[in-house]
């Protein structure tokens, strides 16, 4: 299986890495914990300009087409600048589900793929593996599942109660809203396979935004370590520190070709896929919970304190370490592969195309 990018997916990173580098700074993001919303209409129209919102949306909807495997490279720039606004949710989970309804909601996909790519519109995604949905105070529609049928409501039909969360930047709430004709999309039988689908790339969301965020530990940490001084010398210079930052980099490494190989097989609609998204989510999420355990070590609990850059982003780790399904839910998923009478385990099944 072939893991390499096209010069195309990378200069696509690359711009957007150098936007968010410029614009999404952890100064902004502390601002935005004080604000009513927690949102950024400004930053809302950064990346609308920047075309991400357009990226899943069919062309035929004014979009630009693109994979799920471009967007585990933007995914993995939000995880690590820690960016706030509903971009995956709306432009890459909740557009992917709209382009997949049915005929039957055809004049629905005509009007919301086209504001989705505009980035006239802001999606948010009820699902049972979420009780509390995130962004639903901003959201223009709300994409959620009632005994697997596929509704869409707008906020306005909607009854919102706030919760709080252990990172300052996830806004989320409790849903009280009615089902009826009105909002059905889809019926169970179709909506099973599309939930099923959703919760798939948005497990895989999660994944990528992981590995983004424990480089964005890694390189706090490094930097802590070249400033940070003890007996005289910088303290990354002791062969214990240098373990403890080591070990978090070697776990990153061998997640990442799991992260990959389970965005090809969603894009591509393998048969296993549901396998290989939760192989991601368990490797994504065992090395963020590492990572954050030794950064933190690193500082010496210095970056627990509010002033600190590194409280940001370890929050962030921990929260998303149980969206769209958490440790026990991804790893039954394994669990019913290798114990089923039928697999075959052995090397040449690793990344078997």
């Amino acid at each position: 299986m072939d893991f390499t990018f096209t010069e195309d997916q990378l200069a696509l990173r690359a711009n957007v890495r150098s936007v968010f580098m410029k614009e999404v700074a952890p100064e902004l993001l502390r601002e935005l914990w004080e604000t009513d919303t927690g949102r950024s209409a400004e930053l809302w129209q950064l990346v609308t300009e920047q075309g991400l919102t357009a990226l899943s949306v069919p062309e035929e909807y004014g979009g630009l087409g693109l994979a799920d495997i471009d967007w585990v490279l933007m995914a993995q720039e939000v995880g690590y600048y820690g960016l706030t606004e509903p971009l995956i949710d709306t432009a890459w989970v909740g557009a992917a589900l709209i382009a997949a309804l049915p005929e039957s909601a055809a004049a629905f996909k005509d009007v919301w793929l086209a504001r989705i790519a505009h980035g006239e519109a802001k999606l948010a995604i009820g699902h049972p593996l979420n009780p509390l949905v995130e962004n639903a105070h901003v959201a223009d529609l709300l994409l959620l599942n009632h005994h697997d049928e596929v509704h869409a409501v707008p906020r306005g039909q909607v009854t919102l109660t706030a919760h709080a969360s252990l990172d300052a930047s996830r806004r989320l709430f409790a849903v009280e809203w009615t089902p009826s004709d009105a909002t059905r999309l889809a019926d169970a039988d179709v909506g099973q396979t599309l939930w099923r689908s959703l919760q798939d790339r948005a497990a895989l969301a999660v994944a990528a935004q992981l590995s983004g965020l424990v480089t964005r530990v890694l390189d706090l940490a490094i930097d802590y370590t070249a400033e940070r001084k003890q007996f005289g010398k910088p303290i990354g210079s002791f062969q214990a520190v240098k373990h403890l930052l080591a070990d978090v980099a070697v776990e990153l490494e061998f997640a990442k070709p799991a992260l990959l190989r389970a965005a090809v097989s969603l894009a591509n609609g393998h048969s296993k896929t549901g396998l290989h998204v939760s192989h991601a989510r368990l490797a994504l999420a065992d090395t963020a919970t590492l990572a954050a355990r030794h950064t933190m070590q690193v500082h010496g609990a210095m970056g627990y304190t509010w002033e600190l850059d590194l409280q940001i982003f370890m929050k962030r780790i921990w929260a998303l370490a149980a969206v769209w399904g958490d440790k026990a839910f991804h790893l039954q998923r394994v669990a019913d592969h290798v114990l089923a009478s039928d697999t075959v385990l052995d090397p040449s099944q690793t990344f078997a195309a």
